[in-house]
């Protein structure tokens, strides 16, 4: 980390001034250009890089965010699990404002997340809340439940509709791209199904996963509770039933 700029922006970053950082980083593009930054932000290491990002969003823009490539943002947004964030807003706000970005691709930055460890576990934290939507996208290829929507998956079993999402005479469009164009998480659904359909698989695969897992814990919790309750008495306490 040699670059004055990024030593000035990292020391802004762990004195906790993020948008001082940000502004230095920024300062970059008005005197060497946008390549400049590019360059830059590939000696910032990526829990630093990660602070600007967690900082901005589609509400309140940054040039880091406009610039920032691929692979940087991808490290950069697998470190977001070690902030325990359990509604996930940041990275929402992060991976919408990113990926979305005008002018950018975003198979680019899912190629790009969903090749590094942990990748796949991002993009299912993004869309945490959203299983019973992917349930029903992933078998009628909408979001409308009062919609059956595509019926070429008809009497197939699940097994059978999961290896059919890497067919593409099967898994195409019923919903055009247009339809859920909203910069948010039914655009980046629709692009996982049908533009990486193996990364969506094991996004759906992993949103099951925890499901079943919370579903199991929440059984045994109530479990638990009803156990304090329903426990054989013991000999000592049958006999002090008996003498009252």
């Amino acid at each position: 980390m040699n670059h004055p700029v990024v030593v000035k922006a990292a020391r802004l970053i762990h004195a906790g001034d993020i948008v001082g950082a940000e502004t230095a980083l920024a300062s970059l593009v008005e005197t060497d250009g946008d390549q400049a930054l590019v360059v830059a932000m590939d000696e910032l290491p990526a829990k630093d890089l990660l602070a600007v990002l967690r900082d901005f969003d589609a509400s309140r823009e940054s040039v880091v965010n406009l610039l920032v490539s691929p692979e940087q943002f991808a490290r950069a947004v697998v470190l977001e699990r070690r902030y325990g964030d359990a509604s996930h807003e940041r990275l929402h706000g992060m991976i919408n404002s990113v990926v979305f970005r005008a002018g950018g691709d975003p198979g680019e930055f899912i190629e790009a997340i969903a090749a590094l460890d942990g990748g796949c576990e991002v993009l299912a934290d993004y869309l945490s809340d959203r299983l019973e939507s992917l349930e029903h996208f992933f078998r009628h290829g909408t979001f409308d439940f009062f919609s059956e929507g595509d019926d070429a998956t008809v009497g197939m079993s699940d097994a059978e509709c999961l290896d059919a999402l890497s067919d593409p005479e099967i898994n195409r469009p019923f919903l055009e791209h247009s339809e859920v164009n909203d910069h948010d998480w039914l655009e980046l659904s629709w692009t996982l199904r049908y533009d990486h359909p193996e990364v969506f698989r094991d996004v759906l695969l992993i949103l099951r996963a925890r499901s079943n897992a919370e579903a199991l814990r929440q059984g045994n919790d109530e479990g638990v509770a009803r156990g304090g309750s329903d426990r054989p008495a013991s000999a000592a306490e049958a006999e002090e039933e008996s003498a009252l």
